[in-house]
């Protein structure tokens, strides 16, 4: 689930100690939450989760920027994923995190589970009516399964010169996208995929009830190596573009998120 690439903002706060990675996307968290949201998981979630990393690991142990995985591989991570729910990785629908007033204007809690030069593990826990804005993955592979409640999901992928007679750029800056999906998402679905060039790259999430989403993504955003998170506004292609078409316009935007304090080892 950056300002100029900062997905996160708020009061400083470092997750865990391989979070220097979201530092160099200006990822802040605010971790001021009560003590009873404090998670200790129990042998069996902290195994779950060990064995996501693992198998993660292994998918993505030659990511570099672009890469994709092997279909192979890719029906290995899933095939897991998808036999998860949120009790598998320790969370529950009644936690603060899941509860807020959805008039409140919510925020996204972030819980960071590990962090590698090649792999990203994390999970979002959205209230109802929480939404994280339209954000790219440059050159990433991004894994993302639903564990709990129905989440709109908007997407697209760059229209290139050389798949369209279509201008694909405008002189303010705005890229031609191509709508990938439109649709309504629930725990009973199947995990998404989506690719560097392909597969929705730029998404947008809106939680129509209480959700928790798992994130499993290869490499991580890193400014240094150019995969700083960039957020965009849309504007819909009206001339001849049937609804499938909109202009993607970099915005800078700011996004706060609540910080989810946990007690987590992995082996890496």
């Amino acid at each position: 689930m950056p300002l100029q690439g900062s997905k996160v903002a708020g009061k400083p706060a470092s997750l865990v100690a391989s979070s220097s990675s979201n530092r160099r996307r200006r990822r802040r968290v605010n971790r001021s939450m009560s003590s009873s949201m404090i998670w200790t998981p129990t042998n069996s979630t902290t195994s779950t989760i060990q064995k996501i990393y693992d198998i993660s690991r292994d998918v993505f142990a030659a990511a570099t920027p672009g890469f994709v995985p092997p279909p192979s591989d890719v029906e290995r991570l899933t095939g897991f994923l998808d036999s998860l729910t949120l009790q598998d990785i320790g969370l529950d629908a009644t936690m603060a995190c899941f509860t807020e007033n959805p008039q409140d204007h919510p925020k996204v809690t972030y819980v960071h589970f590990a962090n590698s030069p090649t792999l990203s593990l994390c999970v979002f826990c959205f209230p109802q009516s929480a939404v994280i804005p339209l954000h790219d993955h440059p050159g990433m592979t991004v894994f993302s399964k639903i564990l709990l409640g129905s989440m709109h999901i908007k997407s697209y992928d760059w229209v290139t010169a050389s798949s369209s007679n279509q201008v694909t750029r405008m002189p303010n800056g705005a890229r031609l996208a191509k709508l990938n999906t439109d649709a309504i998402f629930d725990a009973t679905s199947k995990t998404v995929v989506l690719y560097p060039e392909d597969g929705g790259n730029l998404h947008c999430f809106n939680a129509m009830s209480p959700c928790a989403v798992l994130d499993v993504m290869g490499p991580p955003y890193c400014l240094e190596e150019g995969r700083d998170c960039s957020y965009f506004d849309s504007e819909a292609v009206h001339a001849g573009g049937d609804g499938q078409y909109a202009w993607l316009n970099k915005v800078p935007r700011t996004i706060e998120m609540n910080g989810f304090p946990m007690h987590l080892n992995i082996q890496m």
